[in-house]
């Protein structure tokens, strides 16, 4: 019915990859939880891009179709707030955790590679 999805972030899936792999003995360990975590990040930040511009376009549809009626208008306007406050909320978030991986974390830009001990 499905069909497994092999697309990761790090290429140190299996045994034979990169510096050690989450594998072990074909038994998966808690490194590939690092893996799994750093995928659904990537993931919801391209939906949460993708959610923006359907936003902004179904907005931007529905200002240039209002045809000077208030109430269609006014829903256009609400939609085209909600997009932006939606991308300030998005940037900011990402603002924070690059100021705090440069004041806290020395800023080697380490605060998205998530890694569960060394």
């Amino acid at each position: 019915m499905f069909s497994p999805v092999y697309a990761q972030a790090v290429s140190d899936w299996g045994p034979a990859g990169g510096t050690g792999g989450c594998l072990v003995d074909g038994v998966p360990t808690l490194k590939c939880f690092e893996i799994v975590f750093q995928n659904i990040l990537t993931m919801a930040s391209g939906l949460i891009f993708v959610a923006l511009f359907i936003m902004f376009v179904v907005g931007g549809f529905n200002y240039l179709t209002s045809m000077g009626s208030p109430e269609k208008l006014k829903k256009a306007q609400g939609t085209l707030r909600y997009a932006i406050v939606g991308l300030v909320i998005f940037l900011a978030s990402f603002l924070i955790l690059n100021v705090i991986d440069a004041l806290f974390l020395g800023g080697a830009g380490n605060i998205f590679k998530f890694k569960i001990g060394d």
